[in-house]
């Protein structure tokens, strides 16, 4: 009788966790509706200027993909390439230190090269104007590939790795991607705006393990 009870007690904590993974799931999905919402309303928002120290430590994944306007200097001599896939093939992401004329340094993915381009891409030095979608860090590096900085072996674009790599000093914690199309390269304007959401169907599969067990443990005790 005792052992009965005890595992009646584990399938219906059992059926409760279910249930209440389906619940967060549920909660998430929410969560991501609400920012891919606020994205789309910002992305057709007039561009602001880079945001300064004042708000670097408030800066979260809600200001992803804010439209960014910035005038200033790229720094010559400090281009990092970071792997990349784009509609245009396998090459790589040119990442180059902007020195803006409001006195930040934020970096700039100038846009996508092929392979045979790495480090043929070097910036002008003239003074110019960025218009591009602000983007968080991504820090570490890519699916089971993590960043070299000895080597000059980007997977990811992470700022603050980057910056010390290239001896930038302070940078922005984020970077710009630029979103001007150019026919040569580096090729800008490829920025994909996608969330993955597959919160509902996270969500449906925990009810209904939830249920089945809730099914089994009525028919056993039947």
């Amino acid at each position: 009788m005792r052992r009965r009870a005890i595992v009646t007690g584990l399938l219906v904590a059992t059926i409760v966790l279910l249930a209440a993974l389906g619940v967060w799931q549920l909660q998430r999905r929410t969560w991501k509706l609400a920012l891919i919402a606020q994205t789309e309303r910002q992305l057709h928002q007039p561009p602001i200027a880079p945001p300064g120290p004042a708000r670097w430590q408030t800066i979260s994944a809600g200001a992803a993909y804010t439209p960014i306007i910035a005038t200033g200097r790229y720094r010559t001599g400090a281009d990092t390439y970071v792997q990349a896939v784009t509609e245009l093939g396998g090459g790589f992401w040119v990442m180059t230190p902007f020195n803006t004329a409001n006195g930040i340094t934020v970096l700039v993915n100038r846009g996508f090269v092929p392979g045979d381009h790495r480090g043929g891409v070097a910036p002008s030095p003239a003074s110019r104007t960025v218009r591009g979608l602000l983007r968080l860090s991504e820090p570490g590096g890519g699916f089971l590939r993590y960043n070299d900085p000895a080597a000059a072996r980007w997977y990811s674009r992470d700022v603050a790795a980057i910056a010390a790599a290239k001896h930038v000093g302070p940078v922005a914690p984020y970077f710009i991607d630029a979103s001007e199309p150019r026919t040569g390269w580096p090729r800008g304007g490829l920025t994909v705006v996608r969330f993955h959401n597959s919160h509902l169907i996270y969500a449906l599969t925990w009810f209904g393990l939830a249920l089945l067990v809730a099914i089994m443990t009525w028919r056993a005790r039947r």
